[in-house]
């Protein structure tokens, strides 16, 4: 059984640490295929060589809606494929929703704070 983790606002907390997943588990980001040389740059400097699946929006037509559709349907995918979810782990409860609406038996961790901005933010190296 793996976990599947978000990055900003899970992995990802500014200047803070962030949780991190095991070594087997996966990341499903509402970040846009577009930002991938970024996020994979920033991941790398933490430690982090887990799979990442990017949302397939371009960066500017990218919703919170539309990366928790992401979410949903990435999960919903591997689960059919025969991956066995734990849970996923988020902090936008917009996206959770999302996710719900997709698999509503799937165990969703909301981290909830305000430590980082979940409005579509560009991440620079």
């Amino acid at each position: 059984m793996i976990n599947s983790f978000d990055i900003d606002g899970v992995i990802y907390l500014g200047d803070l640490g962030g949780i991190f997943p095991g070594p087997h588990d996966i990341i499903i980001t509402g970040r846009s295929s577009e930002e991938t040389t970024e996020t994979i740059t920033m991941l790398c400097r933490k430690g982090i060589h887990n799979k990442v699946y990017f949302n397939p929006e371009k960066w500017e037509n990218k919703t919170r809606v539309s990366s928790g559709i992401h979410k949903g349907n990435t999960l919903k995918k591997l689960i059919e494929s025969g991956i066995k979810i734990g849970f996923h782990i988020d902090d936008d409860p917009i996206q959770i929703t999302e996710i719900k609406k997709i698999l509503p038996d799937l165990p969703v961790i909301l981290m909830e704070h305000d430590l980082v901005e979940k409005e579509n933010v560009r991440h620079k190296i």
